[in-house]
């Protein structure tokens, strides 16, 4: 049997069409200036290109430090959110997301509740599959070579003399296809944008090595750990099928960011594996690694047997790229098996990354005013796996990085036993969470200022 769900798509470029009308449009010059070949020609955008390091450094200020000379520009102030509130003024936003009502839910966990309704399209809803982690890329529906080149903030990718450069009008080189950073006209926040490795390649959203080394290639550049990059596979509310990240900008931290861990292992790269232990939703947490491109790599073998294995999950890139949260889930699944109570149904709340770490992005005033940890909690102990399919799920896991070499055979054998041991449930969880320390970190309302 074939699951789908109905949900309303959410529209993240002004070119975003209902579904069945992008195969109707006739072929030749669209007229709309576009990264597809009947615009390409002659089109310039802004490049920066990144100096490929080995470590990343949190501090803002030491991330470039074995450069003797400043970068050109200051990737996250100057161009990123320099050119997002560019395309703000232009009116390129469907709306101003630096209006929306936001507040830290009193509690433990400090969960952020957003007001957005702006975001509730009254569109049809759309059926999407959601028991098939990977599918083939369709170029008859919305991807974003169909977006329009000012949705496009700056061309992103490695440069090729060790040196950061940027230049503020280059050409698109379509031979080797270029990763773009392009607003999301539907933000969540403040400098809400898609990260699209190769753009032109139309490679379908699946996490690779290469992308996943330069999505931490862009949290290191941004340099600061407000920035935050996020992922959601097919099945995990991902809605287009063209490889992409999202960031954004928020001054306060993310609850999962402030979440007890148990150290499961560290691999022979250096990569220290936990499980988040005092949390609704069951996951892994990946930091350290002797290089960037161990943790890279561990944690994309990770994702890819994920894939490989039909389990949707999303993917939290926090603390400049230093930290990374892998999150197998099942809501979209339970939902198209009746599973999920008409109560948390009627929310609207699709759990993608973004509220999986605790920013609950609200559309309906009622939900917004009654918001409490306890219902986020809620809602987001639906996502997780149970204990027992967790560790199911964490034994392939390690199984995989063992076979891409990334641990010895006495790390693979030590994790394998572990997914054996009895972790704690869902309900000793909350036990621990009463008699945990007084109050996690709730004092970051006063960072709450939307610039």
């Amino acid at each position: 049997m074939m699951l789908r769900i109905k949900r309303v798509p959410t529209v993240v470029s002004n070119y975003q069409k209902e579904e069945g009308e992008e195969g109707s449009r006739r072929g030749g010059g669209c007229g709309r200036n576009c990264l597809q070949n009947c615009c390409l020609q002659g089109a310039r955008l802004p490049l920066y290109t990144f100096k490929k390091v080995d470590r990343i450094i949190t501090e803002q200020k030491d991330v470039f430090e074995h450069d003797k000379s400043e970068p050109p520009v200051a990737f996250l102030n100057s161009l990123l959110l320099g050119e997002w509130e560019d395309r703000m003024q232009r009116g390129l936003f469907r709306y101003d997301v630096t209006t929306c009502e936001t507040k830290v839910i009193p509690g433990r966990n400090g969960f952020i509740a957003q007001l957005n309704e702006g975001r509730h399209l009254k569109k049809r809803p759309t059926e999407f599959r959601v028991d098939k982690v990977l599918q083939p890329f369709d170029g008859n529906k919305f991807n974003f070579t169909k977006v329009g080149q000012e949705e496009i903030l700056f061309q992103f990718g490695e440069s090729e003399d060790g040196e950061v450069k940027f230049f503020p009008d280059a050409t698109i080189d379509a031979e080797n296809s270029p990763s773009v950073v392009a607003i999301n006209v539907s933000p969540i926040e403040y400098g809400h944008v898609l990260l699209i490795p190769r753009v032109l390649d139309c490679l379908p959203q699946r996490i690779d090595r290469d992308s996943f080394l330069l999505a931490l290639h862009m949290a290191a550049e941004a340099g600061d750990p407000y920035f935050r990059l996020g992922y959601n596979s097919l099945g995990a509310f991902a809605t287009i099928n063209h490889l992409h990240f999202q960031a954004y900008y928020l001054t306060v931290p993310f609850p999962i960011e402030k979440a007890s861990t148990k150290k499961i292992t560290t691999l022979d790269g250096g990569v220290k594996i936990s499980e988040l232990v005092n949390y609704p939703v069951r996951g892994l947490f990946f930091e350290g690694g002797n290089a960037l491109q161990d943790l890279s790599n561990t944690v994309s073998d990770a994702c890819i047997c994920l894939q490989e294995n039909n389990i949707p999950y999303n993917v939290l890139i926090a603390d400049c790229g230093n930290h990374i949260f892998l999150l197998p889930q099942c809501y979209a699944e339970k939902q198209a098996l009746g599973e999920v109570s008409s109560e948390l149904l009627d929310t609207q709340v699709n759990p993608a990354v973004w509220e999986i770490s605790g920013h609950m992005v609200l559309k309906r005033k009622k939900d917004y005013e009654e918001a409490s940890e306890e219902n986020a909690w809620r809602l987001l102990a639906e996502v997780s796996l149970s204990e027992e399919r967790f560790q199911e799920v964490n034994a392939l896991i390690f199984k995989a990085i063992s076979y891409s070499g990334n641990c010895s055979g006495t790390d693979s054998e030590n994790v394998l036993e572990d997914a054996n041991v009895e972790h704690p449930s869902l309900e000793e969880v909350n036990a621990i969470n009463e008699n945990s320390h007084s109050a996690m970190v709730t004092g970051s309302q006063g960072c709450l200022v939307l610039q």
